[in-house]
């Protein structure tokens, strides 16, 4: 198989990756990730997923480029990474005691070849008071995350429970990644 590209500085896709054994360079261009007027969630990452793999394909034509995009969405809406402090306060006062979903979508793709994938995770977050969400949003940790928390980390404290793939909440559904590279790897006649 070619080798595959990363199209994210994401450390948790690639560290994902790397559990999961499988070989991988990392390279990344900057996207627009405005949503657009009237976009679902879907649409949204499965846009941005697509733009991010393919102008990394561009610069490597004969590799297989694997990009991704994660939204949270809540009451159909995308909450994105948080601005600041207050607002992710403000994202995980909403998404307390409620349940919210978690889409990644994955492109793969090849010279002019695209697949792609939108994965759903729904998550149920714990009731969490002021003082908890506080003392979270002081650890710094949700300030660079999609609805203003990480599963991975001191952020699970928050969760209740989740419906789906775990790994899709960190940003790269795993299973789905890999059944996409071993048909890959089928239609390749490997």
């Amino acid at each position: 198989m070619a080798t595959l590209i990363l199209a994210s500085t994401s450390p948790r896709r690639h560290l994902l990756l790397k559990l999961a054994g499988i070989p991988h360079e990392i390279d990344a261009v900057p996207i627009d990730e405005s949503v657009l007027d009237g976009e679902s969630p879907a649409s949204y990452v499965s846009r941005v997923a697509r733009a991010k793999a393919s102008a990394v394909a561009e610069r490597h034509p004969d590799c297989l480029v694997l990009g991704a995009d994660t939204a949270v969405t809540f009451d159909g809406s995308i909450l994105g990474k948080p601005k600041d402090a207050r607002d992710a306060e403000s994202m995980l006062h909403q998404l307390a005691g409620r349940s919210h979903e978690v889409l990644t979508a994955v492109a793969l793709v090849e010279g002019n070849r695209v697949e792609f994938s939108v994965e759903t995770t729904k998550v149920w977050m714990r009731t969490a008071d002021q003082s908890l969400i506080h003392d979270y949003v002081a650890t710094g940790e949700p300030l660079d995350k999609a609805g203003a928390y990480a599963a991975q980390g001191v952020g699970a404290l928050l969760i209740d429970h989740i419906d789906g793939d775990f790994f899709n909440v960190m940003g790269l559904p795993l299973r789905r990644v890999l059944e996409m590279l071993e048909s890959e790897e089928k239609r390749l006649g490997g």
